[in-house]
This record gives structure tokens, sequence and C-alpha cells, in this order.
């Protein structure tokens, strides 16, 4: 009898298990490597990026990083903002000291930096450097013989008493210098290649709620003027990719608006008259993790330090609250979320800087003073060719990718509407439907439903015209034959009578 009863037990335990309601894994899981799906449910995942390689200062025999700030990678070779040594650093792909740069020549003299901030190379290799407490960008060429120095505006407008405190700097292929600037929440300072400024670029949006509206109307004008401004927030970061297009991060902003995503997106894509392209069109909007509770020190919403595109239209967030790194393809559809906070190779103390060299990803860790590399693997480089070779139009091979990626990972729901996505472009739109349907994706599900419909009629035009006319046939020669039967029956009735 104990035996029995122990096995009842057991069967019992086990039919628990089994159909006990599924409950939202927390952000804070202990998975390295994770996704979402449709229900917010945080899934584990194979790593799609491993951690392979740390750099200190103290390895380049230069002593350690104090306060780095930035990063920058241009073709081979990686710079290294070191703000509190006021000196960049510059290495290659395989971390060897290529050189450090701690002053330029002006005008035949020798100038130094005051705690720079941000770098950025061009493809003719000359830089633009944020001297940020010397309150300019210096432009030099390779030799770092200075080119042009920009400094604040002496329109008062701009500005106004407020010092030009440039943070971040980018320039696209017409030289024109986009500036992140202190203070300053109209959007990024432009200059043109001459060095004069031209105006400001992708102010973030402002926008009161109803109630604040309401409120406002009813108050007195003594009121509104002591009435908290509505203004707009100040970007944290920018990058910008291939086609010259800017990517701008915030994290000024309350977990209210977030979930209402009514006055802030915590990443953008600004075109080239400032307005916001992003495309979002996965299960929720690119803001980082989808659930978050308190634990340990940290508690709240992702707060996007800074972003980095490649080149095929994927981009990856940093995010500094919980250390993590987040990519999101062309669509908007969250890719994998991997790092933490932590003291182990491949999580963070306080990240504040992500770039990319090729597939590889690097970051900047502030309190650690160091630079994380990490690679792909085997799983993340089928999803990285997935996307590749559908953006190039290669469909067919597309599909292959993203199966081999679902044989890694089963869980996998990108893999499904990857394999659906190609299928559609192929023609292929009822094989299509099935993969969209199955991961509950009912944007590409209703377009490819609607390109089956039009290839079911096309393929069945001549049977539904044949059928169109036996409609309207039919029933009157139906019609015709009853009113013959009638007359005829007249007839004899009258025959009949006679």
């Amino acid at each position: 009898m104990l035996r029995r009863a122990k096995r009842l037990i057991i069967c019992l335990l086990l039919i628990s298990v089994v159909f006990a309601p599924r409950a939202k894994v927390s952000a804070e899981s202990e998975s390295y490597t994770y996704s979402y799906e449709l229900f917010d449910f945080q899934l584990e995942s194979p790593d799609a990026y491993t951690p392979t390689a740390l750099i200190l200062g103290t390895d380049l025999g230069i002593g350690d990083f104090t306060n780095p700030k930035s990063l920058f990678v241009r073709d081979e070779y990686i710079y290294i903002v070191d703000s509190g040594n006021n000196r960049i650093v510059v290495v290659d792909r395989y971390f060897e000291l290529i050189r450090t740069i701690d002053k330029v020549i002006n005008n035949g003299e020798e100038t130094t930096f005051l705690n720079p901030s941000d770098v950025y190379v061009d493809v003719n290799g000359d830089l633009y450097i944020c001297d940020t407490d010397n309150n300019r960008v210096l432009h030099t060429d390779e030799d770092l013989e200075v080119i042009k120095i920009y400094v604040k505006p002496e329109d008062p407008t701009i500005l106004g008493e407020t010092n030009f405190i440039p943070l971040k700097c980018v320039v696209d292929k017409a030289g024109r210098l986009f500036v992140q600037a202190a203070n300053v929440n109209q959007g990024f300072m432009e200059f043109d290649r001459e060095g004069a400024f031209t105006n400001f670029t992708g102010a973030n949006p402002v926008k009161a709620t109803f109630w604040q509206s309401v409120q406002k109307r009813l108050m007195t004008k003594e009121q509104r003027e002591r009435m908290i401004l509505f203004v707009p927030t100040e970007y944290s970061n920018l990058a910008i990719d291939k086609d010259d297009f800017l990517y701008a991060t915030t994290t000024t902003f309350t977990t209210d608006q977030l979930v209402t995503m009514a006055t802030v997106n915590p990443v953008r894509k600004l075109n080239s008259i400032g307005e916001d392209i992003l495309v979002r069109n996965g299960y929720e909007p690119p803001i980082g993790d989808l659930q978050w509770g308190p634990g340990g020190d940290v508690s709240g919403p992702s707060r996007f330090e800074d972003v980095t595109p490649l080149d095929n239209d994927t981009y990856f967030c940093l995010d500094r609250n919980r250390g993590r790194i987040f990519g999101y393809d062309f669509q908007g559809n969250m890719l994998y979320a991997f790092g933490g906070l932590g003291n182990k190779l491949g999580y963070f103390q306080y990240p504040v800087s992500i770039e990319h060299m090729g597939t590889d990803i690097l970051v900047l860790d502030n309190r650690a003073s160091s630079v994380t590399r990490f690679t792909l693997t085997e799983f993340g480089s089928y999803i990285y060719d997935g996307l590749a070779l559908y953006k190039e139009g290669n469909y067919e091979e597309s599909a292959k990718y993203w199966k081999k990626a679902l044989y890694l990972n089963g869980n996998y729901d990108l893999a499904y509407i990857g394999i659906g996505r190609a299928l559609l472009r192929e023609g292929e739109y009822k094989e299509a439907m099935k993969y969209f349907e199955s991961k509950r994706d009912f944007n590409n599900y209703s377009k490819a439903f609607t390109e089956y419909r039009k290839q079911w009629v096309e393929e069945h035009i001549s049977y539904l015209l044949l059928g169109a006319v036996a409609l309207v046939i039919i029933p009157l020669t139906i019609g015709k034959i009853r009113r013959r039967k009638g007359g005829a029956a007249k007839y004899e009735h009258k025959d009949s009578d006679l």
C-alpha cells in the first residue's frame, strides 16, 4: 500500500508540473541569452554571441584607462576615448596597440585635450574629436594637423548663455557634422562642411496628455506660468549607418511614458530632415526588456545608452541599466538579448559605448575600464546570414539559414517568421501562411492571405466565370422552360374546355 501511495504522489506531481499554468519569466532570469515571444514570455536561447576577448589599458603597457567614455571603429582600427587621461588610444582588431593620441598640431603649435568625450574618423582618415571641456570639436587630418575647429555659434538665440559642450559627434558623406551637446534639447546641432552652424535636427517630439491639456485650460495665467514646461528631452547618444541615417538613443523618460509609447521612443532612426523612420513591426517596439522588476540595486525599464547599426540593417542597443545588449532586425523584431551586470567575462559593471567591427560587437565598460569583444556563434551566424540574404533578395538561400537556426533552437519565433517571409517573397503564399499562423504573425499572415486569395482567383478565373455565367443563364433557362410549360398547360386547358 505504501509503495502504491508513493507512486500515486509521484504521478500527481508530474501531472502538476506538466499542466501547471505558464508564468511570465522575470527579466532577472539566470539565462545569458534569451528572446521574447508573442505573449512577452522570456525564452532561453542558444548564445548568438560569445565573449572572446577583453582588453585593459595595462595589457597595452600604457596604464589603466581612466573614465573611458566612447568607442569608435573604422576599418581595422578601434579608437578608445580614454577621457580621464585626456587621450585617444588606437588598437587593431587583435587588441595590439597602434598609437596613443594626446595632442594635435594647430598652426604649428601642439594643443592638448581636456576631458575628450568622443571621436569620429571618416573614410579618408580625418578625425573629429569632441574636446569637451575645451568647448570645441577638432577636425584634423590623419597626421593630426588641425583643419578646422567647431565652436559655439555666434548667434545668441542658439545656445544663449549656455556653453558649447560637445559630447558625441558623427559626420555624413557630405561632410556635415552632427553634434550631441550637453544641455541642448532641440536635437543634434548640424554644421556644414565649412564649419557654419545650419540648424538643429531630430528634436524629440513633445506631447501633453489629454488630462494635462484639460488641466492647463482650467488654470489661470499665473498658474500656467508656474507649471512645469513640456520640453523635448535630450538624447543619450547617436550613430550613423552606411546610408547616412542617424540612429539616436534617449534615456530620459518615465516608466509611464514608455508603457504608453505616447511621448518617447528609446531608439530612433532619423532621415535627412530629422523624421523618425525606424520600422517597428515586431511583437513589441524596440524598448529592451519587456518585463522588469527590482533585483538587487536594479529596477525599472531598460535605458539605451548607445546604439550601433550593422551593414545588414540590424542594430544593437546597449542597456546601461542591466548591462544587456539587445539586437533588432530591420523590421524591429527583437533577435535576442545577452549580457548582464557582473564581474565575469561577457558581463559589465557600467557599459557606456557599443560598436561593431564587421559582425563582432565591442562594448566599453566605464567602471571596469575595459573593452570586451563578442563574436558570432554558429547559431548567431545563421541568423545574420538569413537576414543578410533576405535583404539581398536571395529568399530561397535565406530560408535555408533560418531552417538551420530552427534546428538549433526549435522555440525561436523569428526563424519561423523568417522562413515565412522568404516563402512569401517566392510566391509560396499558402505555405507561408502556415509559418506565420504558427507564430501568430497576423500582419504577415494577412499579406500572405491577400496574395494567396489573388493567386487562387487567377488560377480559377475560368471556373469562376463559368460559374457566374451559369448563375445567369440557368435561372433564365429555367424561367423560359417554366413559361413554356405554363403556356402549354394553358392551351391544354382551353382545349379541354372546348
